[in-house]
Parts: structure tokens; C-alpha cells; sequence
């Protein structure tokens, strides 16, 4: 089923002229690499967290993507309304509890199980509004993550992973809400700028005693990289992307990130899946593009 409404959503928005679906091939072949910027650059992370914690390797990773966007942008900060630095600073605090709940839950359960727990977020702000039969979606996002909690022997993961993992779900749902607005009262990416540089202060309090250690040439590499990889390439690459094809392709293409973060923590960090996580990972992609499906279709039909 989910299969066939990927196809009806990219079928339905594919545009008619060569160009046009060139860009929309375009576009979709950045969107992948997006998301696996995003799984890629959260599994090399995990080493970091561990010696670190995830406070300061928030901090510098946040703190690096805010002073790159800065100094290409260059934004006139001193013309900025009070609604414009509220919608910032809401934003920017909404990251860092994303970011570091995110970063605290991988160094607890395995990625592919935390990536699934996060998407429950946005999975229920697309989910607001609907009734019907299409609750069956976020019950069978529900199930998935139940059935990657079995570790093939018995029913057992950590519940503070889970519960950071949830939380990194909250601040996920909270930040497409919020971003849109920022989308709306600043030009560009100016109010991610100041929004990432928010956050980076909002975790130096907690990351301080780390950073010190952090202070080598080969590790503000480590993590100059790591900001190239998550937020700034992504972002960079979903702004083109969206350009080039229509919403509710991306909407769907984004449900495989799951999918996709369980491969990278596979490949990336040894942590191999069972048949019945498999099938957990299908759920939530399946309970995704349901949804996004759904929602697509009420809009144009309202």
C-alpha cells in the first residue's frame, strides 16, 4: 500500500516537459543525499558523544554551522524586529533540546531505533487534524517502534534512550512549526543563522566542562566536519531541492529517513537489525507516506 501511494503522490505532481522532470529527478537525488548526509553525519558522531557528551559536541557542532551561515550571509542583525529575534530565539532553543536529545539518545539505543522514535514527531504534527480510518497511521508508527525494540532475544530497550529519543521527537515536531514562521519573517537563511547560533548558546552551559578536551587541531576538524554534515548541507540541499519538484514529493521522500538511519547504523556502527526490526522500520515509513499521502490530498481537496 505504501508502495502505491508513493507512486500515485510522484505521479500526480510529475511535471510534463523533459526539463521538468529532469529537475524533479534532480531533486530527488538531492533530497536522498540529504537524508543520508543527516543518518551519515549522526552515526560518525557517536564516537564524539561518548568521550564528550552531547552538550559539547552540540555546542561546537551548532556553534561552527551558525558562524559558517554568518559569515556567508552576513545579515544586519541591528535591523531585526522583536518578533523576528522571538521567532529566533524559540526556534533556537527548540533546536538544541532537538539536537541534544537526539545526540544523548544514540549514545543509548541504536540509531535506527532512535531516528524511528524521532519521527514520531513530525509523524504527529502531519497527523493533527486527521480522523477516521487514517489513525491507523500513527498506530502502525506506533507498532514499528515497538517491534525495533525487540533485540531478537526479548522485548528490551533503555528507557532514558527512549525517552531522550521521544523528547528528540517533541523538539522535531516543534522545530517544523517553528521554522515555517522563521521562514516567513526572515529573508533566506537568516533566521536559521541566528536560530543555530541560539542554540549553540543555550548548550554551552551544560557542555563547558567538556570543552577543553575538545580544544585540539584534530578535533575542531572532527567537528568542522560534522557541522558541514548536519544541519548545513542538508539544509542547503533540501532549499535547492524544493525548488526543483513539488512538496508532497518531498514530504514523502523525507518518510524514508528511518529507513535510512538504520542503514547508516548498520553500516556505520555495526548495529545489525532483526527481521521483525525490519518490519518495525517498514511500519514507520509506511505510516509516513500514509500520512503525508493523506494530508496531500485533503489540502488540494479543500
Amino acid at each position: 500500500m505504501a508502495d502505491q501511494q508513493v507512486h500515485n503522490a510522484f505521479d500526480s505532481a510529475a511535471p510534463g516537459s523533459p526539463g521538468e522532470r529532469t529537475a524533479l529527478l534532480s531533486g530527488v537525488t538531492l533530497c536522498l543525499f540529504s537524508m543520508s548526509s543527516v543518518q551519515v553525519g549522526a552515526a560518525l558522531s557517536a564516537g564524539v558523544i561518548a568521550q564528550h557528551g552531547p552538550f559539547a559536541t552540540s555546542f561546537v557542532r551548532l556553534l561552527f554551522a551558525s558562524l559558517i551561515l554568518l559569515a556567508l550571509l552576513r545579515p544586519q542583525i541591528h535591523s531585526y524586529s522583536r518578533e523576528q529575534w522571538k521567532s529566533a530565539v524559540a526556534l533556537g532553543v527548540t533546536m538544541a533540546v532537538m539536537t541534544v536529545c537526539f545526540y544523548a539518545a544514540i549514545a543509548r539505543i541504536p540509531l535506527g531505533l532512535t531516528v524511528a522514535v524521532e519521527f514520531l514527531g513530525p509523524l504527529a504534527v502531519a497527523t493533527f487534524g486527521l480522523g477516521g480510518w487514517r489513525l491507523i497511521w500513527p498506530l502502525a508508527a506506533f507498532v514499528g517502534v515497538g517491534l525495533l525494540c525487540h533485540n531478537g532475544e526479548s522485548w528490551s530497550a533503555d528507557p532514558l534512550g527512549l525517552l531522550l529519543a521521544a523528547g528528540a521527537g517533541a523538539g522535531w515536531g516543534g522545530y517544523i512549526l517553528l521554522m515555517k514562521k522563521s521562514g516567513k519573517l526572515f529573508p533566506g537563511l537568516e533566521g536559521l543563522a541566528i536560530s543555530l547560533l541560539v542554540s549553540a548558546m543555550v548548550c554551552l552551559p551544560a557542555g563547558m566542562q567538556e570543552l577543553p578536551r575538545m580544544f585540539s587541531a584534530e578535533m575542531l576538524l572532527t567537528m568542522l566536519g560534522l557541522a558541514v554534515l548536519v544541519p548545513l548541507l542538508p539544509y542547503a540541499l533540501e532549499m535547492i531541492a524544493l525548488r526543483r519538484m513539488p512538496t508532497a514529493a518531498f514530504g514523502i521522500l523525507m518518510s524514508l529517513e528511518p529507513a535510512i538511519g538504520a542503514l547508516a547504523g548498520f553500516t556505520i556502527l555495526g548495529q545489525p537489525m532483526t527481521p521483525l526490526q525490519m518490519l518495525g522500520t517498514g511500519l514507520v515509513v509506511a505510516a509516513s507516506v500514509g500520512v503525508t499521502s493523506n494530508a496531500r490530498r485533503e489540502t488540494a481537496g479543500a
